[in-house]
């Protein structure tokens, strides 16, 4: 389990400890204090995160579309994160002629300075560059999909029906290799020009999460919430979820 309790999802890439090469692109330029150069940061950002910005060029002007995503850790050298979209939607018709850029941030506290310039926010956040492949292969195009509904709820891709044929046909696939990335954080407090110490003004941080509400059953099911929806929620904070 990683902090906030999500299970693994591929453990044995996740276990090797590796560094994140920099390029010119992922090379930090401002705070490069706050780089991350462990690949296992990278890989709990991507674990921990349900949906990402994906940035396309399409008909020469930028896209920037927010999208689910699922990441294999097992998948290739350093791992290949999923992304999935309608055979005809614009974003993934163009992404795999070019470089394309996904981002995934977590903000995990407001930081309120006594001064205006000093407040800042604490977060964690990944960008990872490359050209994505469409995927063509029928066994690997179900693997990405399954990896993306189990992503955001592990074990749902078994307590759904899986897509059929003329769903797999309207569906396309693309796989982005996590070679190129960089993670930068920000943790602590705020920081204050010594001179401002004795201002009378609160400084301090506060925190913000993610939290889920109690399952809300459709009114055409009659079945009580399935263990594996009861153990998301409950990862996630949710208030009560006590029936299945």
């Amino acid at each position: 389990m990683d902090r906030v309790g999500i299970p693994l999802l591929c453990h044995a890439a996740a276990m090797t400890t590796t560094s994140l090469s920099p390029t010119e692109r992922t090379r930090l330029r401002r705070s490069k204090e706050r780089a991350a150069t462990d690949r296992r940061v990278l890989h709990e950002v991507l674990r921990e995160g349900m949906f990402c910005h994906l940035g396309v060029v399409v008909d020469g002007a930028p896209l920037v579309l927010p999208t689910a995503y699922g990441v294999d850790l097992d998948s290739g050298p350093d791992g290949t994160l999923y992304l999935h979209g309608s055979v005809a939607a614009r974003s993934v018709v163009a992404a795999p002629d070019q470089t394309i850029c996904v981002t995934v941030t977590h903000v995990d506290g407001l930081v309120l300075a006594r001064s205006a310039f000093h407040h800042s926010v604490n977060y964690r956040s990944a960008v990872v560059f490359g050209t994505p492949r469409p995927v063509t292969d029928p066994d690997e195009k179900l693997h990405g999909l399954t990896v993306i509904v189990d992503h955001l709820v592990p074990g749902r891709s078994s307590g759904s029906r899986g897509p059929n044929r003329k769903e797999l046909a309207k569906t396309s696939v693309l796989a982005l290799d996590l070679t190129e990335a960089s993670v930068k954080t920000r943790a602590g407090g705020a920081n204050d020009e010594p001179e401002d110490l004795d201002l009378p003004y609160w400084t301090g941080v506060l925190p913000l999460r993610m939290v889920a509400g109690e399952p809300i059953t459709n009114d055409d099911c009659d079945l009580l919430v399935p263990a594996h929806i009861r153990t998301r929620a409950n990862q996630l904070g949710a208030p009560s979820c006590t029936d299945g």
